[in-house]
């Protein structure tokens, strides 16, 4: 049986001398193949990066927040307007509030409300993700089996998502792979007994602590999980203390425990009640905010969320059982295998909780590939490869009706980008129709940044319908006084993040009047189904508001078309 260890370095079949020679450079150097992958990181990462809107919900919350950190100079506390966010801890509030400091010391006036600026933290830690799966590759295979598997993790769907959001995903990404690595090296070099260096000690405990901040005990339970199979594996858990476990949790306990100390001072114990007994539990114990789903959900949201690689970890499957007794496959299915379980069973589900397994999926598939296993032979693999050219033809589509649907647009930029990618998958599929299979990857790797560039950089630009938020700040900031803004029937956070932190949420036509009525310069959004009521109080009062604009588009969150007017009352 071949050893994973000895995974061979395969020449390109019918690779043209060029290409071949390529190839060849580029492996003898760790820093060529970590800046192609930079390359890739950013060609897929950046399209729209900067003119995509604040995604509700969630986006706009983490980013509002960290804006109100600078307003008030509170980095302890974490708010929303007046209400506590006491659900994750700091660390990327932290992380969110210095890129804008950095972004004002560099001349920008207006970056307290440039979502971009917020996002950086998550770009920097998707492009982390890749590059160090690239690392903790290394532990397994060969440079080309580490290349193919950070390679086809920055270019799945999911990482490229997540880079252009300013939430916790990304990060949180980076640092269970940094925490993993240290974690295989460590197994992998258990029978030697052989002391870690310290730049793997040092990627372990600072991922453990960085995570921590992040998002918690999360990062705790994809390691924890997999230390624990190992170890009943072994009969031992002798081997963690490669870790030098006494001086890490030191380390991180200085890191960390500071700012845990000030919250349960400053919120009275408030902070761990609400991230534990409310966010937390409420997720262990059923679906939280609508986002149930059964046992399942991420096996099936896996093809879509993990392309172009979802085919081949599919067809890797049965390679990964079969040497489930080595000890690299054994790691790689500790990593993946107890959390996964432990995120099917729980209620609350979203695609993005299973993104720190990713790496260890597209380590197992490139040792699948690197050792002939994946190829157009196995059952059904020259049939479900064709998901390759498909998602991106799929994609096209649904952006053509979407646009149609939404706004009567025709997306005429953003079709033939993804059309482009299909017909490079076809490509890809066809290389894999040939036995191709690692020239295969690499070509449907290269459909991903014209995916991104469709979707995120062309077709979002399309999709007017989906921006009320930045619409109605633009109302806001055309008028000729600084106003005090309101709204009705339209409550998204992205409005708060892009109004100002004094947007006022109100319930009843007879509150916008009355807002209206309470200063010189004010401007009120009320949505057509409270108008009735708002004109009947303003006749009765005496107002009489110019209507400056309507504003008209598609809440994606509550499903519903909405029409706003914009009143105001100026000096």
């Amino acid at each position: 049986m071949t050893s994973l260890a000895a995974a061979p370095r395969l020449a390109l079949p019918r690779a043209r001398p060029l290409l071949a020679r390529f190839a060849a450079v580029a492996e003898a150097s760790h820093a060529r193949l970590c800046a192609l992958l930079l390359l890739l990181s950013l060609s897929c990462f950046l399209p729209g990066f900067a003119s995509l809107q604040p995604m509700d919900r969630d986006e706009p919350r983490y980013a509002q927040a960290s804006k109100q950190m600078l307003e008030t100079g509170d980095f302890v506390d974490i708010r929303f307007q007046d209400e506590a966010r006491h659900k994750k801890p700091v660390g990327v509030y932290w992380m969110q509030a210095a890129s804008v400091r950095l972004a004002e010391a560099f001349g920008v006036s207006d970056a307290r409300t440039r979502i971009a600026f917020y996002r950086l933290p998550s770009l920097l830690g998707a492009v982390a993700s890749v590059l160090l799966t690239y690392w903790a590759a290394l532990a397994f295979t060969s440079r080309r089996g580490a290349f193919l598997s950070a390679a086809l993790l920055g270019a799945s769907i999911l990482l490229m998502v997540e880079a252009r959001l300013a939430k916790t995903d990304a990060v949180l990404a980076a640092c269970a792979v940094a925490v993993m690595g240290g974690l295989g090296r460590a197994y992998l070099r258990r029978a030697a007994d052989a002391e870690l260096p310290w730049p793997t000690l040092a990627a372990f405990w600072t991922g453990v602590a960085l995570g921590l901040l992040v998002k918690g005990p999360l990062i705790l339970m994809f390691c924890g999980l997999a230390a624990l199979v190992l170890s009943v594996r072994e009969r031992s858990a002798r081997w963690l203390l490669l870790l030098r476990p006494w001086l890490g949790l030191l380390l991180t306990l200085a890191l960390v425990l500071p700012w845990f100390v000030a919250i349960a001072v400053k919120s009275g114990g408030a902070f761990f009640e609400a991230s534990v007994g409310q966010d937390m539990l409420a997720k262990v114990g059923g679906g939280q905010e609508r986002h149930w789903g059964p046992p399942g959900y991420y096996l099936l949201a896996f093809y879509g969320t993990f392309w172009p690689g979802a085919v081949l970890a599919a067809i890797a499957v049965p390679f990964a059982w079969a040497r489930r007794r080595e000890d690299r496959m054994a790691f790689a299915l500790a990593w993946i295998v107890p959390s996964w379980l432990v995120l099917e069973a729980v209620p609350t589900k979203l695609p993005h909780y299973v993104l720190p397994l990713y790496p260890a999926i597209a380590i197992v598939t490139s040792l699948a590939i690197l050792n002939g296993f994946v190829g157009p032979k196995r059952p059904g693999a020259r049939l479900s490869a064709l998901l390759v050219p498909f998602i991106p033809f799929a994609l096209a589509g649904g952006i053509a009706a979407a646009c149609w649907f939404l706004d009567r647009a025709v997306p005429f930029l953003a079709v033939p980008a993804l059309l482009a990618a299909t017909v490079v998958g076809l490509a890809a599929w066809r290389l894999f129709a040939r036995d191709q299979v690692t020239r295969a990857v690499v070509v449907a790797v290269l459909a991903s940044p014209l995916v991104a560039l469709g979707v995120f950089g062309l077709a979002q630009a399309d999709l007017r319908s989906l921006k009320l938020s930045p619409r109605l700040a633009d109302v806001a900031l055309a008028m000729p006084c600084k106003p005090e803004i309101a709204t009705l029937g339209y409550r998204e956070p992205s409005l708060v993040f892009l109004a100002g932190t004094r947007l006022k949420m109100l319930e009843s036509g007879p509150d916008a009047a009355a807002f209206l009525a309470g200063g010189a310069c004010r401007l009120a959004f009320v949505e057509s189904r409270f108008e009735p009521a708002f004109h009947s109080e303003s006749e009765r009062i005496g107002l009489r508001p110019a209507l400056s604009t309507r504003v008209a588009g598609f809440n994606i969150n509550s499903g519903r078309r909405l029409d706003l007017g914009a009143y105001a009352v100026s000096p």
